[in-house]
């Protein structure tokens, strides 16, 4: 096969005119933010999956961050989570004073164990945020037992999962509250941007001020008869608001979410039809009563150092990427929360050996063809052996 010419990266955004157009409108509006789309986009995400309320922001780092501190959990809580994730996920729990418990990963999925779960509960323990990597949804019903078990409140962080299903049911309604994140490289996009959905109507109303600097309109007589100009600031929040513009691009790809993660499960069959006679790769595997959303393809490499055919398929035009780095392993983690690497050796095994394969709606078949033919090469061409 001829190599092409272009670059295929580990992920990229699909936007189409339709996109176009509608990012377009918002701009010759009068609205560019705390508009009317994105109260569209809010209800039409909250439709999507099943939940009452959506809080869009403009990150799925913000929606992380004021889930947390929606909780109002006492300082000095321990929230377990998993290691194997994006900073974001326990940086939202430095954030607000809190610590984050790292709990071992299932080698399989590579979503947190259940088991490491029920290891780490202590009696400062509050909370678990489960995240579903690459897009599989964690063991959620094991997750709720003990949830439910020691009277923990649940984060779902689905940044990877917008679009997936268990059991059935779409991502969004399983924890006390789920994030989204819509980077370019997410399901959807919003440029940057991201959500938190809840059932709970607190929750939602406390989303909602911590946004936008903590400050609500209901201010009932604090300022007299008349004063429909007052507001007043209950908490501490932040600007996280997101955009009409923001959220204008968020209707528009929320309409093709499904044909996206279509897409995506269509990739990943291709490459395990075309990849699975190379016994030094461990491919991914999809546990029963899921519906993968693929935000990633990851494999397993044996026989071979990860850095070496990182290169070698790099410098063939092949975006390969790593997903993660555990976040123990960071400079500031290590300095003021210091953990032994050995007490994670699933997580250990499974970064030392991961590689991220390029997957997003927008590749072709024949951009698939390619990545497997250049494993195929290596394989000779670094005398891989399993």
């Amino acid at each position: 096969m001829v190599r092409p010419m272009k670059f295929i990266p580990y992920g990229h955004q699909s936007i189409d005119d339709d996109d176009v157009r509608s990012v377009v409108e918002i701009l010759k509006g009068d609205w560019l933010t705390t508009g009317p789309t994105v109260d569209l986009f809010e209800a039409d995400l909250a439709g999507y999956v099943g939940a009452r309320h959506a809080v869009a922001v403009n990150s799925g780092t913000s929606a992380l961050d004021i889930a947390v501190q929606a909780l109002g959990l006492p300082k000095g809580s321990e929230i377990i989570t998993t290691p194997f994730t994006f900073a974001a996920t326990s940086n939202a729990v430095l954030y607000n004073g809190h610590i984050p418990i790292f709990a071992d990963i299932d080698p399989i999925t590579r979503n947190i164990h259940p088991d490491e779960i029920r290891r780490r509960i202590g009696p400062k323990t509050r909370a678990i945020i489960y995240v579903d990597y690459a897009g599989q949804p964690c063991a959620i019903d094991e997750i709720r037992e003990i949830a439910g078990e020691y009277d923990l409140r649940l984060i779902e962080d689905a940044c990877h999962a917008f679009g997936a299903s268990y059991k059935g049911r779409k991502i969004g309604t399983f924890a006390d509250m789920t994030v989204f994140s819509f980077h370019p490289v997410k399901p959807i996009t919003t440029g940057e941007g991201g959500a938190v959905v809840t059932d709970d109507p607190d929750l939602d109303a406390k989303l909602r001020m911590l946004r936008s600097h903590g400050i609500t309109r209901d201010v009932g007589d604090l300022f007299g008869e008349g004063a429909s100009w007052g507001y007043d600031m209950k908490l501490l929040g932040r600007n996280y608001r997101m955009t009409d513009i923001q959220a204008a691009l968020g209707v528009s790809q929320l309409k093709k979410i499904d044909s996206f993660i279509k897409r995506r499960n269509e990739i990943a069959a291709l490459y395990g039809r075309s990849l699975s006679d190379l016994a030094w790769l461990d491919l991914p595997e999809t546990m029963d009563g899921v519906n993968h959303g693929w935000h990633l393809y990851t494999v397993l490499v044996n026989g071979v150092e990860r850095n070496i055919l990182f290169s070698y398929l790099k410098e063939r035009g092949v975006g390969v990427n790593v997903h993660y780095i555990p976040i123990y392993k960071f400079s500031y983690y290590q300095k003021h929360y210091p953990q032994d690497a050995n007490a994670f050796p699933s997580t250990e095994d499974v970064f030392n050996r991961t590689l991220t394969l390029p997957l997003y709606p927008g590749m072709k078949d024949e951009d698939v063809e390619y990545v497997s033919e250049q494993l195929h090469k290596a394989e000779s061409d670094l005398g891989i052996s399993a």
